[in-house]
Parts: C-alpha cells; sequence; structure tokens
C-alpha cells in the first residue's frame, strides 16, 4: 500500500549538492528561513571555515547535520593507493566529528581493470581499516549502492543485496546502508532486500530524486522529484513500513537546475516533496 502524502517539512533534509552554486553559509541561511530543518553537508561545501566552525554555523541556524557526504573510494591497483584511501577515510570521519556529523555516507569505488568481486573485497577491506576511527569518534558508516552504469569506476556496489551481503560479512552495528532511489528504483528485489536491511538493523539513510526519461546526463541530470519515472512514495512505502523514522534526504545533481534561480529551486523542491514524495 503506497504511503500517505507527507504533509509537513518535519522529516525533509536537503543535501548541500543540490544548492551548488550557494555557499554553506547561503545554504544554511535560506533552509533555516523556509523552515528546511535537516541538512546533508559534503566535504567540498566546507570552505573558509573550519569543521568545528561550521557545525556551529549550522546548529546555531536550528539545523540538524543529518550526514557528510562523502567517504570510499576504497579499490586501488596499488597497495599506495589504497592505503591514501584509508588515510583519506580516516581523515573524512575526523572532519564528521568535527562538524558533528553522525554519519559518512559512503560511495564505495571501483576501478576499471580489477574484476568487481576483487573490487568488493578491498571495499569491504577498506571499511573494516577505517572502522576503529569511526567507532571512536562515535560516526556511523552507510554503503551507498550505486546504480550499474556505475559499476566500472564510481562503485562496485550495486544493488542492495549486495549492500546487505557486505554489511553481514563486516557485522558491524556502525556500519549500515543508504538507500538513494536513483540508483535502486529498478532493482525488482528493492522491497524484499529494504525488509532484510531494516531486520539487520542497517537501514541508516533515506535518498530522493527522480529518474528522468530521457535523461541528458547520467551523473548531472537528476530530476526534482514528480520530473521522471521512479515511484519514489511506493518506495518511501516499503521504508516505512519496517519502521524508519529518518529524514527523507533530497539530493540533486542537476546542470540544469544549478543555472536556475537557488530560492525558486528551494520552492520547488518543497513543493514536490508534498506532492510527489
Amino acid at each position: 500500500m503506497p504511503a500517505k502524502p507527507l504533509t509537513d517539512f518535519s522529516r525533509l533534509c536537503i543535501h548541500t549538492i543540490t544548492h551548488k552554486p550557494w555557499s554553506l553559509k547561503e545554504t544554511v541561511s535560506a533552509f533555516a528561513r523556509e523552515g528546511v530543518p535537516g541538512i546533508t553537508v559534503w566535504r567540498d561545501a566546507v570552505k573558509d571555515m573550519t569543521h568545528a566552525d561550521a557545525g556551529k554555523l549550522i546548529r546555531d541556524n536550528g539545523l540538524e547535520i543529518v550526514s557528510y557526504c562523502r567517504g570510499g573510494f576504497f579499490p586501488a591497483k596499488t597497495e599506495s593507493e589504497r592505503a591514501a584511501a584509508i588515510a583519506d577515510n580516516e581523515k573524512c570521519i575526523d572532519e564528521a566529528a568535527a562538524i558533528g556529523a553522525p554519519l559518512i555516507v559512503l560511495v564505495v569505488g571501483a576501478v576499471p581493470g580489477i574484476p568487481l568481486p576483487e573490487a568488493r573485497q578491498q571495499i569491504a577491506d577498506g571499511i573494516r581499516a577505517v572502522l576503529p576511527r569511526a567507532k571512536d569518534k562515535g560516526v556511523k558508516l552507510a554503503i551507498e549502492p550505486l546504480h550499474p552504469m556505475y559499476a566500472a569506476e564510481r562503485s562496485a556496489v550495486n544493488s542492495m543485496k549486495q549492500a546487505n551481503d557486505m554489511c553481514e560479512a563486516i557485522n558491524d552495528d556502525h556500519v549500515g546502508i543508504a538507500v538513494d532511489v536513483y540508483h535502486l528504483w529498478w532493482d525488482d528485489m528493492l522491497k524484499t532486500e529494504i525488509e532484510r536491511c531494516a531486520a539487520l538493523d542497517k537501514l541508516f539513510a533515506f535518498h530522493i530524486c527522480d529518474w528522468r526519461s530521457p535523461t541528458e546526463d547520467f551523473l548531472l541530470d537528476r530530476g526534482l522529484m514528480g520530473e521522471g519515472v521512479i515511484n519514489i512514495r511506493e518506495i518511501r512505502s516499503w521504508v516505512e513500513a519496517t519502521g524508519y523514522k529518518g529524514y527523507n534526504e533530497v539530493e540533486i545533481f542537476s546542470n540544469r537546475w544549478w543555472k536556475e534561480d537557488q530560492n525558486k529551486f528551494l520552492d520547488q523542491i518543497k513543493e514536490a516533496y508534498l506532492q510527489y514524495s
């Protein structure tokens, strides 16, 4: 049964990347003014200030930091490159702790020429390597399965099943999954694997946007909710049926929307959130 329409913004979170033209200060000010309670901060948004100061700015404006994006990209062809990736993820964990984010989203990585099973093993090994730092800092890690079109270069984890299997293998309560409808809407096992994820207590985050048809760029042409083919409300019903009560995180990479007036875009996000999410 589809989820009921959303009637307020109490669970709305927007990623800073969605409003890429804005500085962090502009984004925080607009979200506070427009009643957006949650923010997910991308690493490149923290400029000209320390992470501690960025966290204070966000909290002083009444916003909750939902997560920090992004860590990952563990696979590499050489040991030195893998070590560098681990070091960068440990730095990311330190940044998340300093800003006050309870969760890091992991785009786990892939490398052309490394077979997918080997890449997945390197990913699992990399996550295990940074877990002590994450646990010490009180920061959880969410594996984000990416659409199979990214399997060669961005993520060797491309389905909820693969992410669930990896979480089971790592078997730590600091490691879970971020469910993004853009990447997973096509999967005929999605409902079952969302239920499995929740049963494992691994459902850490839920991201929304839409898949335009035709799409002009598989990375930078995400749609505003209602612009595309994803049944967002149905997927939300599966997520909420598990007891999930976290934020619905709007994450839109779009060369089209980044060219528009960002205040008007924020108004359209709020309207689409209630109408189509």
